[in-house]
C-alpha cells in the first residue's frame, strides 16, 4: 500500500516536471532558456519515472535485473544530460545565435576569441626543416 502511493507520487512528480518542462519550451523567448526547459524534462521527470519503476519491480517481486537497468538508464539520463545540453548551448554560441537579452557575464567569448598560437611558439626540433621531419 505505501509503495503504491509511493509510486504514484513519483510519477506524478515526473509528470509535473514534464509538464512544466513543455510549458518552458513554449514560453521561453531564446534558445538558451529552451535548452534549459528541454533539460529539466530529461533529468527531473526521467528521474521520477525511473525512481517510480524501481518501486514498481520491488512491490511486485520483479527480477533484480531489472531495477539495475532502470537505475544504470537514469544513472546514464543523469550524467549524459548536462554533458549534451552545454555542448548544444555552446555550439549554438559558436554558431552566432544571440540570447533575448545580453549575457551579463560572456566568459565563453573569451575562450572562442583567443587565437591559435603562432608557429614560433614552439622550439624547433633538431632535424626538422620546412616541417619535414629528416630519418
Amino acid at each position: 500500500m505505501v509503495l503504491t502511493i509511493l509510486i504514484a507520487v513519483f510519477l506524478i512528480t515526473g509528470m509535473f516536471f514534464g509538464f512544466i518542462g513543455v510549458l518552458g519550451i513554449l514560453r521561453m523567448q531564446d534558445v538558451y532558456g529552451r535548452l534549459q526547459a528541454s533539460t529539466c524534462i530529461a533529468t527531473m521527470s526521467t528521474i521520477c519515472v525511473n525512481t517510480a519503476g524501481i518501486l514498481y519491480v520491488v512491490q511486485n517481486g520483479m527480477n533484480t535485473g531489472t531495477a539495475v537497468k532502470i537505475f544504470l538508464m537514469m544513472l546514464l539520463v543523469l550524467v549524459t544530460n548536462p554533458i549534451s545540453n552545454h555542448a548544444l548551448c555552446k555550439a549554438a554560441y559558436a554558431m552566432g545565435v544571440k540570447p533575448a537579452k545580453p549575457f551579463e557575464i560572456d566568459d565563453l567569448k573569451e575562450d572562442l576569441s583567443e587565437d591559435p598560437p603562432e608557429d614560433d611558439a614552439f622550439p624547433d626540433v633538431p632535424g626538422e626543416e620546412n616541417g619535414e621531419v629528416k630519418a
